[in-house]
């Protein structure tokens, strides 16, 4: 199958989609470990105000996660068919949508925040926290939004490089300014949590900003749209988008209302525990972020050959990544298996909290290989079109595995909280396994958009 085409060339393509796409996972995570170490030496509730308050603000993460991954379905097919008028409008009424939809969000959060964090029966002090925290990142979903369809379509034609850049930018720009707010440097106070969320929120906004004017600029891919107007709708393609793309964010919100309900149940062994929690996964995103880029590759590669109606090429493209993400995840095992205490240390200097995330890393570490390799069956699955199978999955194996049995965990058997991390473990390696047997059952190279 691969004596008509040129592994070397196949090959480079992938690395110059996956490298940027896995440093721009790696800024992610530096980020979010700097930002999480900063608010770690605050206290353990700084740490948990942030945990809750995430819950909340990734549900509106997932949404346009998920409608992102929709337009990126579309535009890679339309680029590989190259349909680029087509693939044009798909971008522009993808931010359309988007912003009319996420500014209405911002207002709910801001509004009914103290009833959105009551979900998790936090103390006094730890809400009053996070709706500090909560309404003033909220200001920054809208340019959050945009950054991930930005990120999202330039994808899927295959740059990788320019969302990377981007991406960059904002964790310098959060960084900085999350510093200077949170330990009151250059003059200012001391903000602690609400100095996170600030440098959170114009971070957000300086990369919108500059993901916009990638589009829009002279020889963006949208200028042409300046000329004519721009806030036309057209409900038909937005109908095919969200259809393609709400699934993905289907899937995204069973992990975030899963998230929520886990959240509560972990929040019952305590703040310490709490945290240890919170830093754990934090730290385990050397793998995971990284990996990242092996299924948006996935997506990219094999719906851009799928729309150009070559077949082989797809299951080339996936054989390849396939090989990629494992060798990947091979290393960062060794570093979460071998090194957890390290690891953590790095994040707080709370004795009990680093003995706890410790056993978290090492379990997880366990199932980062299957993991991670679902990850790539499902971004294949993806790019053909079939978003709906990864949301079945995912549904599976949140509600029909990790939410019921760690609630038998925590309120029947009242085991320690690693019996929570053992069913985390249990799921994903049941996830693996499904993911497997439906993309040996679906024929997915039959299956285009267009």
């Amino acid at each position: 199958m691969t004596d008509n085409y040129d592994l070397r060339d196949i090959n480079k393509k992938i690395s110059a989609m996956i490298l940027p796409v896995a440093i721009e996972g790696v800024l992610q995570m530096a980020a979010g470990l700097v930002m999480m170490g900063m608010i770690g030496r605050i206290d353990v509730i700084a740490v948990s105000a942030l945990g809750i308050s995430m819950r909340i603000t990734q549900m509106v993460w997932a949404l346009f996660k998920g409608i992102t991954t929709g337009a990126s379905v579309y535009v890679a097919q339309y680029f590989g068919a190259k349909e680029y008028g087509k693939m044009k409008h798909v971008m522009q009424q993808t931010l359309i949508s988007t912003i009319i939809v996420v500014v209405i969000l911002q207002a709910v959060v801001y509004i009914f925040s103290p009833a959105l964090l009551g979900i998790f029966d936090p103390s006094p002090e730890l809400l009053e926290k996070a709706i500090t925290y909560i309404r003033t990142v909220s200001f920054g979903l809208p340019f959050l939004a945009v950054m991930l369809v930005v990120g999202g379509v330039l994808q899927g034609m295959g740059n990788a490089k320019t969302p990377m850049i981007i991406t960059m930018m904002m964790n310098i720009v959060n960084i900085a300014i999350g510093y200077v707010l949170i330990f009151g440097r250059l003059g200012f106070e001391p903000m602690g949590v609400k100095g996170a969320a600030i440098a959170t929120a114009l971070s957000q906004f300086v990369a919108a900003i500059l993901g916009l004017y990638v589009l829009f600029n002279q020889s963006g891919v949208l200028h042409s749209y300046l000329n004519t107007s721009f806030f036309s709708v057209d409900m038909p393609q937005i109908r095919n988008i969200y259809k393609v793309g709400l699934p993905s964010s289907a899937e995204s919100m069973f992990w975030q209302l899963a998230a929520i309900i886990l959240t509560r149940s972990i929040l019952t062994y305590g703040e310490t525990a709490f945290a240890a929690h919170q830093l754990g996964m934090q730290a385990e995103s050397i793998s995971y972020m990284p990996a990242t880029g092996f299924s948006i590759a996935a997506t990219a590669f094999i719906g851009q050959a799928l729309g150009a109606n070559d077949k082989n090429l797809a299951k080339i493209y996936l054989k390849q990544i396939f090989k990629g993400a494992i060798s990947i995840t091979a290393a960062s095992v060794i570093v979460l298996v071998f090194f957890p205490g390290a690891m953590m240390s790095l994040l707080t200097d709370n004795p009990e909290v680093i003995r706890l995330g410790s056993i978290y890393l090492i379990l997880m570490g366990i199932v980062q290989i299957p993991q991670n390799a679902s990850n790539v069956l499902m971004g294949a699955m993806r790019g053909a079109g079939y978003t709906n199978i990864p949301m079945l999955v995912a549904g599976t194996g949140l509600w029909g595995i990790r939410v019921p049995f760690t609630l038998v965990v925590v309120y029947l058997l009242k085991l320690p909280i690693t019996g929570i991390w053992v069913v985390m473990s249990i799921d994903l390696a049941f996830r693996f396994l499904f993911n497997l047997v439906l993309y040996k059952r679906k024929n997915i190279y039959d299956k285009a958009l267009l």
